[in-house]
C-alpha cells in the first residue's frame, strides 16, 4: 500500500463512513500522514475488526501530522441529499485540520472541489493508498462511537450492533416502534410491503 497518491504536494487522504445508514450522521475524516509513516497493518476500515479499527485510531492520532472530522447529521442529509452530504462531510473535515493541504486524495469516484484544491478521486482508495485508509478508520470508529451513544437513548434499535445500518434487527425496531428524529426521512426505512403493512397499523 502506498503511503499517498502522489508525492509532489501535501496530500490529505479522504473518506466517509456512514453513506448507506438509515439512521445517524455520514461522517468523513481528512489525513495527512507524515512521509515516514509506516503501518503494515492499516487497510480499509471495513477489513479489520473493531478492536484493530480501534488501535489503529490511537496510532493515526498521535502519529498524523494532522487530521479532521466532519459530522452531517439527518436533517440536512434529507435536505440535501446523500451524495452533497458527504461532500459536505469531507469538506468539514478538510476544515477542521490544523494545516490545509495542496491537493486531495478522495475514496470512491466523486468529489465536490474545494477551495481550488486539486484532488484526485480513487476507485478502492482506502485498499490502495495509507492517508486514505486512515481516513476510513478514523471515520468509521467516530461514527460508531457516535451511534453507540445514541443507542443509550434509543436501544429499541439495537443501534449498537447495527450502527444505524438497514439490518433486519434495525428495520424490525422501525416497524415496531416508527422513526425518530436521528432517522433520514429520505431514505426508505422500510421495504415497501413493510411500510403499506405499518401504515395500516398506525392508521387502525
Amino acid at each position: 500500500m502506498k503511503r499517498t497518491f502522489q508525492t509532489e504536494f501535501l496530500e490529505a487522504g479522504c473518506d466517509e463512513a456512514g453513506r448507506g445508514c438509515l439512521a445517524g450522521p455520514v461522517v468523513a475524516a481528512a489525513v495527512i500522514l507524515p512521509v515516514d509513516f509506516q503501518c503494515g497493518e492499516l487497510n480499509d476500515s471495513k477489513q479489520l475488526s473493531v478492536n484493530q479499527r480501534n488501535i489503529l485510531r490511537e496510532r493515526i492520532e498521535e502519529e498524523s501530522v494532522c487530521y479532521g472530522i466532519g459530522f452531517v447529521f439527518p436533517e440536512e442529509i434529507d435536505r440535501i441529499n446523500i451524495l452533497n452530504a458527504s461532500f459536505l462531510a469531507m469538506h468539514k473535515a478538510l476544515n477542521n485540520m490544523r494545516l490545509t493541504p495542496d491537493f486531495i486524495a478522495v475514496d470512491g469516484n466523486r468529489f465536490a472541489p474545494y477551495k481550488r484544491i486539486k484532488h484526485h478521486c480513487c476507485i478502492k482508495g482506502d485498499a490502495n493508498y495509507m492517508n486514505i485508509a486512515a481516513a476510513s478508520v478514523l471515520a468509521k470508529t467516530y461514527r460508531d462511537a457516535y451511534m453507540i451513544q445514541l443507542h443509550k437513548e434509543f436501544p429499541q434499535y439495537q443501534w449498537d450492533k447495527n450502527k444505524g445500518y438497514p439490518t433486519k434487527s434495525h428495520r424490525a425496531g422501525i416497524e415496531e416502534f416508527g422513526s425518530c428524529l436521528h432517522h433520514r426521512k429520505s431514505f426508505n426505512l422500510l421495504p415497501p410491503q413493510l411500510s403499506i403493512d405499518f401504515e395500516k397499523a398506525v392508521s387502525a
